[in-house]
């Protein structure tokens, strides 16, 4: 069976934060106190976290892994390449990204100079996302 063109497969943490988007139009993120705890532990299990992350990954809100894939794309990582060919490896990259503590110095590391290796010292995803670099992607810029 085929899915259809406009039809995005999505990974549980890409579904997840899509949720929270359109929950956060409709109202506050915080109204996921109000989830029976059924609710809640299928969301997480869906998602491929603890519920206790799951709290934690709607606190943060939707746009809390957007560093990652800045950060992907100072490296030459095609996201959608990664995503597809390492689904569950993008799906951890995310949630660390997410959970990390360190999005201000991220962000002012990636104005100031992408390129600068002092990401390095922080970053929770800092081993996945160099092991990742060292492998021949197909769409990589060659020099």
């Amino acid at each position: 069976m085929s899915v259809p063109n406009e039809q995005k497969i999505w990974s549980p943490i890409d579904a997840f934060l899509q949720w929270c988007r359109e929950w956060t139009e409709a109202g506050s993120v915080s109204e996921l106190k109000y989830c029976p705890p059924e609710e809640l532990e299928r969301m997480a299990h869906e998602a491929g976290v603890s519920t206790g992350e799951l709290r934690t990954l709607a606190s943060k809100g939707p746009q809390s892994a957007e560093l990652l894939l800045r950060r992907m794309a100072a490296l030459d990582l095609d996201q959608d390449e990664v995503a597809r060919m390492e689904p569950q490896v993008f799906h951890d990259l995310q949630r660390v990204c997410t959970m990390c503590e360190s999005h201000g110095r991220c962000l002012r590391d990636l104005k100031r100079d992408a390129a600068d290796p002092a990401w390095k010292s922080y970053c929770p995803n800092v081993d996945t996302l160099m092991d990742l670099d060292s492998l021949p992607w197909s769409s990589r810029r060659e020099s």
